[in-house]
C-alpha cells in the first residue's frame, strides 16, 4: 500500500476544489447567458406570448345593411334574438348533450338534422347553433342549468329577416352560413380578417352582389383572461362598422301587382325605366321564401325547391333563354329600314308562304294577308314580310345590327349569373358544333331568325332592355337595381348614376315609324283585345315562340303536353308620347302572345299609370287564341328548330 504524505493529499483537494468551482462557475454562466436571451434578446417575443395567454382578442361582427325598396318600404333587415350553440370540441358525448337540452328547451328533429349539416360545414372549435330564436322563458330555464352543460352557450345574435317573403326574392336574393367554398373564396381575396367571426354571407341576388357594400367591417374586443379562459376585464374595444344600406329603383307595390298577375303560371318580367335603365320590377314566377334559408334550411325544403320541375330558385329574367318569336319583328324592321332594304311605305304581297330553296314557309293566315307594308306587318304580325326581310338582309347584317341593342350579350345588370343568350351568326355555329356537317349555315335558318325562332335566344332583361333602347330615341343604358347606397350612420347617400352604354344610330323617322306601328298593335291590332279601353295610349307586341316543331302538323294547344306548348310574349312601354316604362313579359307554355301575356303587361301598366289595383290574376284571353296570333306554324316543309341553350327545361326542339 502506497501512502502520501500530507502535502500531496493537500495538493489534490484544492485541485478538486478548482475543478468544482470552475464547473459551477459554467454552469452559473450558462444559466446567465440563457437568462439574458430570454428576458433582453428575446424579450419582445415572449413578452407578446405572455400578453396573448393573457389577452383574448374577440371579434365584433358588424350589423348588415338593409335593403329598401324606392319608397322605403324594407325588403331585407336585422333583429336580434338568442341561439342555443354548442362547440363540438368542448363537448364529449354531443347526441347525450343534445337529449339533455331537448328536457330544457324544445329541440324538435329538424333542429338536430339542421345540426347535423351545419356541423359538416363547420370547424370543430367553432359553435354550431342547435336552436335559433329562444325565448325569453326558454334562456332563463337554460341559464339556471348552465353548469351542466360545459360547451354550450346562449348566443345574442342578429338575424335576417325578409318580411315580404316570397316577393321579390330573386331580386333581393338571401344569404346563408359560410362554406367551405365561401371561405376559399374570402381567403383568395385577402378578406379573411374581415370574417372572423361572421357565420354569414350573401348567397344569392342583392344580397351577394353587394356583399362588400353590406357585409360592414368587423371590429375587435381585447379582453383580460384568467387562466380557466374566462374573461376578467375588457381592455379596449374596437366597434364594427355597419354594413351600407341599398335603396332600390325597384317599386315593390309594382312588384306585388306583377307578381300576382302570373298567378299560378310560370314565367318571367322585367320593367324598366327607359330613360335611366332603373329597373322597376323585376318577376321570376314560381318564387320562394329566402327566410327558408337564413337558419339553415332543412333537408326537406331543399328538395322540394331543388327537385321541383318548375324551378322556383332559378331566376328566369335573367337566367333563362328563349326563342323571343314575333317580339323581335319590331327590331328587324329597324334592321331592314337601316340597312335600306326597305322603306316605310314599301309594300310586297303576303300569299300566306314564302319559297325559298324548294322549301314553302308559311305564314300563320292561310292565305296571307294580301298587300303589306311595314305598318301592317308589326300589327298584324305577317311572318311572310319578315321571312323576305330576313332573307334580304342576311344573317350577317341581321347579328350586325341588334348587337349594339344588346341582343346576344349580357346587359351587366348588378345581379351575378345573367346568361349571354344567343344572337346566331354562321361564327356562332361554328363554334357551338363539332360535327362539320352542323357547321355550316343555311339559308333557311336566315329565314327562321327573322321571326324571332331557329337559334335564336335572348333573356326578358335583354329583350326590356332592347326596347327601352328604341324607345329611348336609340341610347342604350346599363340597367341597374340599385339607386343609392347610403351610409346608416351618417345618413350619405351615393347615388348609382344612370350609366349610358351606347348610342344605337337610327335616324328619328325610323324609330318613329316602328313605334307608332307598335301603338297601332294595341289599338288594331295583337295586342288590341288586351288594351280595349285603356285611358293611355302604349304601344305593345305580341310574339308567340315555339317549344317544339310541329313538322307540317297543325298547332291545337289542347292536344300538345303542357310544357310542350308555346311560349307567350308581350312587350310593351307607355305613354306612348314619352315612356316612363318599357317592359318584356313572359309567361312559360302560356299560347299566344295575346293570350297570357298581354294581359298581365296591361295589369301593371294600369298600376304604374293609373294606380288600379287588380283583385286577382289576370286571365288569360281565349278569344285572342280563337282569332289566331302569330305563331310561325309551318304546313309544309320546314327548317328544323334547333335548340340553343336555356336556364330551364324549356327548350326549342
Amino acid at each position: 500500500m502506497e501512502f502520501r504524505t500530507p502535502d500531496e493529499e493537500l495538493a489534490s483537494f484544492r485541485r478538486r476544489v478548482l475543478v468544482a468551482g470552475l464547473f459551477v462557475m459554467v454552469c452559473f454562466g450558462i444559466l446567465a447567458a440563457r437568462f439574458y436571451y430570454l428576458q433582453i434578446v428575446r424579450y419582445d417575443y415572449y413578452h407578446t406570448r405572455a400578453e396573448d395567454n393573457r389577452i383574448a382578442l374577440l371579434p365584433i361582427v358588424p350589423s348588415r345593411g338593409s335593403i329598401v325598396d324606392r319608397n322605403g318600404v324594407p325588403l331585407a333587415r336585422n333583429y336580434a334574438a338568442y341561439t342555443l350553440e354548442i362547440t363540438p370540441s368542448r363537448v364529449v358525448d354531443l347526441d347525450a348533450t343534445i337529449d339533455a337540452l331537448s328536457e330544457i328547451v324544445q329541440i324538435e328533429p329538424r333542429d338536430r338534422r339542421r345540426f347535423r349539416k351545419l356541423l359538416e360545414d363547420s370547424k370543430n372549435f367553432e359553435s354550431v347553433p342547435i336552436r335559433t330564436r329562444l325565448t325569453e322563458e326558454e334562456v332563463a330555464r337554460f341559464i339556471a342549468r348552465r353548469y351542466r352543460f360545459p360547451g354550450v352557450e346562449v348566443q345574442a345574435r342578429l338575424f335576417r329577416d325578409y318580411p315580404q317573403g316570397e316577393l321579390a326574392s330573386h331580386v333581393i336574393g338571401y344569404i346563408g352560413r359560410i362554406n367551405q367554398r365561401d371561405q376559399d373564396r374570402i381567403e383568395e381575396q385577402g378578406l379573411t380578417a374581415n370574417y372572423r367571426g361572421s357565420d354569414y354571407i350573401g348567397k344569392g341576388g342583392l344580397e351577394m352582389s353587394y356583399e362588400a357594400e353590406m357585409h360592414g367591417a368587423t371590429g375587435a374586443e381585447q379582453v383580460e383572461v384568467n387562466a380557466g379562459g374566462r374573461a376578467v376585464r375588457q381592455l379596449a374595444r374596437i366597434p364594427g362598422v355597419s354594413g351600407n344600406d341599398l335603396e332600390l329603383t325597384l317599386d315593390i307595390e309594382m312588384q306585388k301587382v306583377a307578381e300576382a298577375a302570373f298567378g299560378n303560371r310560370r314565367g318571367a318580367l322585367v320593367a324598366i325605366d327607359p330613360t335611366t335603365g332603373g329597373v322597376l320590377a323585376m318577376v321570376s314566377k314560381p318564387t320562394f321564401d329566402p327566410n327558408l334559408f337564413v337558419d339553415g334550411i332543412s333537408n326537406d325544403d331543399w328538395k322540394a325547391l331543388n327537385e321541383s320541375p318548375d324551378h322556383p330558385l332559378v331566376n328566369r329574367a335573367i337566367l333563362s333563354a328563349y326563342p323571343p318569336g314575333s317580339t323581335f319583328k319590331p327590331f328587324m324592321a329597324l334592321a331592314g329600314l337601316t340597312a335600306g332594304k326597305r322603306t316605310v311605305n314599301q309594300t310586297i304581297s303576303d300569299p300566306g308562304y314564302f319559297m325559298f330553296g324548294g322549301h314553302r314557309y308559311m305564314d300563320d293566315q292561310p292565305g296571307g294577308h294580301g298587300t303589306v307594308d311595314l305598318r301592317k306587318s308589326i300589327v298584324v304580325s305577317c311572318n311572310t314580310y319578315y321571312y323576305q326581310l330576313a332573307n334580304d338582309l342576311g344573317i350577317d347584317s341581321i347579328a350586325n345590327f341588334m348587337r349594339p341593342l344588346g341582343f346576344g350579350s349580357r346587359t351587366g345588370i348588378d345581379l351575378n349569373g345573367e346568361a349571354e343568350g344567343v344572337l346566331p351568326t354562321p361564327e356562332w355555329k361554328k363554334k357551338r358544333f363539332r360535327n362539320k356537317e352542323h357547321q355550316k349555315w343555311f339559308g333557311g335558318e336566315t329565314i327562321s331568325v327573322g321571326i324571332g325562332q331557329g337559334y335564336n335566344a335572348y333573356t326578358p332583361m335583354q329583350l326590356a332592355n332592347a326596347l327601352a333602347a328604341v324607345v329611348n330615341d336609340g341610347k342604350v343604358f346599363k340597367p341597374h337595381l340599385v339607386r343609392n347606397i347610403v351610409n346608416p350612420v351618417t345618413g350619405e347617400r351615393r347615388a348609382v348614376a344612370p350609366e349610358p352604354l351606347r348610342q344605337v344610330q337610327i335616324k328619328p323617322e325610323y324609330l318613329a315609324a316602328v313605334r307608332q306601328a307598335m301603338v297601332d298593335v294595341n289599338k288594331a291590332g295583337t295586342g288590341a283585345r288586351a288594351f280595349a279601353g285603356a285611358p293611355y295610349s302604349a304601344g305593345g307586341k305580341t310574339g308567340t315562340a315555339q317549344v317544339f316543331s310541329l313538322h307540317g302538323q297543325k298547332y291545337v294547344a289542347g292536344r300538345v303536353t303542357e310544357k310542350l306548348r308555346d311560349h307567350s310574349w308581350f312587350i310593351a312601354y307607355a305613354p306612348a308620347d314619352k315612356p316612363t316604362i318599357a317592359m318584356a313579359v313572359l309567361v312559360e307554355n302560356g299560347g299566344f302572345g295575346a293570350q297570357s301575356a298581354a294581359p298581365i303587361a296591361r295589369q301593371v301598366i294600369d298600376f304604374h299609370l293609373l294606380g288600379k289595383r287588380p283583385n286577382q290574376p289576370a286571365s288569360e284571353d281565349s278569344g285572342a287564341a280563337d282569332e289566331g296570333d302569330d305563331r310561325h306554324d309551318p304546313s309544309e316543309h320546314d327548317a328544323p328548330a334547333v335548340p340553343a341553350f336555356f336556364g330551364n327545361d324549356s327548350e326549342t326542339r
